[in-house]
C-alpha cells in the first residue's frame, strides 16, 4: 500500500483532470473516398463549440485521423485550463473509434 502525500494529490487532480475530458464531437460533413475521407464538424467542452476539420485515413497501416484546430482556438481552450494535446488525442480517438455525433442525414462513408 502506498502512502500518499500532498504532492502526489496534487499530480493525481491534475493528471485526472486531463485524462479524464468530457468532450462531445459532432461531424456536420464527411465526403471522400475508400482510402481517405475529409470531415468538418464541432466540438463541445465546458459548455463550449469550437469547430475542426479533419482528414481520416483508415486502409494501410490501419486506421488514423489528422486533426486540425486552429490555433486561435487552441488558445482558447488552454486558457480554460485544458490539456489541448490530451484534449486532441480524445478527439481523435473518438473519431476513430466512431463516438461522435452524426446528422441523421449523414452516412459516413465506407
Amino acid at each position: 500500500m502506498k502512502i500518499r502525500d500532498a504532492t502526489d494529490e496534487s499530480n493525481n487532480n491534475n493528471n485526472n483532470n486531463n485524462s479524464d475530458i468530457q468532450v462531445i464531437v459532432f461531424v456536420t460533413n464527411a465526403r471522400g473516398s475508400e482510402i481517405a475521407s475529409k470531415l468538418t464538424g464541432y466540438f463541445v467542452i465546458k459548455g463550449q463549440q469550437f469547430n475542426f476539420t479533419a482528414i481520416a485515413f483508415g486502409r494501410i497501416g490501419g486506421h488514423n485521423i489528422s486533426l486540425k484546430i486552429s490555433k486561435k482556438t487552441l488558445e482558447k481552450i488552454k486558457k480554460m485550463g485544458v490539456d489541448t494535446e490530451v484534449l486532441q488525442l480524445t478527439i481523435q480517438r473518438k473519431l476513430i473509434e466512431g463516438d461522435i455525433i452524426l446528422p441523421e442525414r449523414l452516412k459516413m462513408p465506407k
